[in-house]
């Protein structure tokens, strides 16, 4: 239906651009060739006159592009019948400009170059209106052609955009398990010890997960939607790990600005999957969020221990990694790891509009 739509809009407003340029044509050509008449009248000569003429082109355009569209350009068929239409649509447009125009509109005889009478057919006359004919089907062919690569154009876009949205519930979904196995695990240990902040955990990892399921459908959402989870996140650690250190500062000047759920806790969740979790000692994580003018510089700082299981992220990162590559092309993400933390910095431009 859409596509129907746009084509009527379309051929319409070619027909009235072309019908409009004809009898402006028509009526400047007959100043000259009837200069005694009064322009009145040779205005409304013009305009009935080419009302005529569309009953031969307009039968004759829709005519080329049907057989355009059934047959296409490759076969010998589909020539033969551009021939024959073509041959019938001159021979109608002779015989309306012959016997209909000349003697009943203009109330005088066609001539060649004014003096000498002109015949029905001769290859002078069969040439005008034959370039008369061509040059009107090869603007309808051309409008036609445009408007169905456009609308090839907008089908690829839309295509491109679901498979990438396919993708990333792909890539979400390899997300949110994993972290409901690892908090779970948490919950169970502190059940052993009967450890009393154990209802308080349930209450934020119900709060963390109703996030998860419900907000994180949505293909973007308010930054600080996103945070909010962070800190939520960051609390359900903190119960969990009494002497872990965390600093984190915020600095958003549009909290309304919008980023793709999930993407930013997934770097604290390997800080402590990776990092934190494996500290003996003395652990920390910390946190800046600045939001300035578009542009989010996210940095992380955990800490680990001198032999971390160095592939234990690859799969996790590269996750990320292919979510940022598809949401952000242009993001800017360095990972460094020292012999006593990881440092994590993004850098997302969100008024790049190469973004989908």
């Amino acid at each position: 239906m859409p596509d129907t739509k746009s084509k009527l809009y379309v051929h319409l407003l070619f027909w009235i651009l072309y019908y409009t340029l004809e009898v402006y044509l028509d009526f400047y050509w007959s100043r000259y060739q009837f200069p005694d008449v009064e322009w009145q009248t040779r205005l409304q000569n013009s305009i009935v006159l080419e009302l005529g003429y569309f009953l031969i082109k307009m039968p004759l355009a829709y005519s080329l592009l049907y057989v355009y569209e059934k047959t296409g350009t490759k076969r010998f068929f589909s020539y033969m019948l551009y021939c024959f239409i073509f041959v019938a649509a001159v021979l109608f447009h002779r015989f309306f400009t012959h016997y209909i125009i000349y003697p009943y509109i203009y109330g005088v005889v066609e001539t060649l170059d004014g003096k000498q009478p002109s015949g029905f057919i001769n290859g002078l006359v069969a040439f005008n209106s034959f370039m008369d004919l061509i040059f009107m089907a090869g603007l309808i062919f051309g409008v036609e052609i445009t408007r169905q690569k456009n609308l090839l154009k907008e089908q690829i876009s839309l295509l491109k955009s679901e498979k990438l949205d396919q993708e990333l519930t792909m890539l979400k979904a390899q997300i949110n398990p994993h972290f409901l196995f690892n908090t779970l695990n948490n919950i169970y240990g502190m059940a052993l010890k009967k450890a009393d902040e154990t209802p308080d955990v349930i209450l934020q990892l119900s709060k963390v997960m109703r996030y998860n399921i419900y907000e994180a459908a949505e293909r973007f959402i308010s930054i600080d939607k996103d945070i909010e989870n962070i800190k939520d996140f960051l609390q359900i650690q903190q119960i969990r790990h009494h002497d872990l250190v965390i600093r984190f500062n915020e600095d958003i000047d549009n909290p309304s600005q919008e980023i793709s759920p999930l993407i930013l806790i997934q770097f604290v969740e390997n800080a402590f999957k990776h990092g934190v979790s494996e500290t003996l000692g003395e652990s920390f994580i910390h946190i800046d969020i600045q939001l300035k003018n578009g542009v989010l510089h996210y940095h992380i700082e955990n800490s680990k221990e001198e032999k971390p299981h160095g592939s234990s992220t690859k799969i996790g990162l590269k996750n990320i990694r292919r979510q940022l590559e598809l949401l952000y092309p242009k993001h800017i993400l360095t990972v460094e790891s020292t012999n006593d933390r990881y440092i994590v910095t993004l850098i997302i431009d969100f008024n790049d509009t190469s973004r989908f």
